[in-house]
């Protein structure tokens, strides 16, 4: 790996790690929790079983979401349960004015989001290529990351793909738009 590669890399993981520690830290200052789901009425209106076929009744899917799943992530997300306890992963940046890191005169975050979602189409079938095109510390190969270290909505979109898979979306981080793609 190039010198000016590793540097990135190192630079990305660890203003990851740092968002990480501070967001612990302050923990006033996270998002607040999602106000609690209205009682189904199914729930309320009897103890009977549910008809076949009413899939997406709250009762059901609670329960097999809970046997389907490992811990919840910050978010309240779940991951699922084979999700790795570590992935090899590639990334492509594009950064947007305001993002950590951000270069000055970096474009809008509307620029930004049109560039990586064009990206992330042209990833889907060349990954290397779309790599080239995206902005300083886009990597085919960033190594290898364990479960914890990322914002939880960034590690759910990375940990549940499969491997070779590139996610169809970017993801924005406070780095800036991410379109990442698991290697193994």
């Amino acid at each position: 790996m190039e010198l000016s590669s590793r540097v990135a890399l190192g630079a990305l993981l660890f203003a990851a790690v740092g968002a990480v520690v501070l967001g612990t830290r302050q923990g006033a200052v996270s998002a607040p929790a999602a106000p609690p789901a209205p009682p189904s009425a199914s729930a309320s209106a009897s103890a009977e079983p549910d008809a076949p076929g009413d899939a997406g009744l709250d009762g059901e899917v609670e329960a097999e979401e809970a046997e389907t799943t490992l811990g919840a992530t910050a978010d309240g997300g779940s991951l699922p349960a084979g999700a790795p306890k570590s992935v090899r992963f590639g990334v492509i940046l594009v950064t947007y004015e305001g993002a950590q890191l951000a270069p000055r005169g970096a474009r809008s975050k509307q620029a930004a989001r049109a560039l990586a979602t064009e990206l992330a189409t042209e990833a889907q079938t060349q990954f290397a290529k779309a790599v080239e095109r995206g902005d300083r510390g886009s990597l085919a190969d960033a190594g290898r990351i364990p479960r914890g270290i990322l914002e939880p909505h960034i590690e759910f979109a990375l940990f549940t793909l499969k491997k070779g898979e590139v996610a169809a979306e970017p993801v924005d981080t406070p780095r800036g738009f991410w379109v990442v793609r698991r290697l193994e």
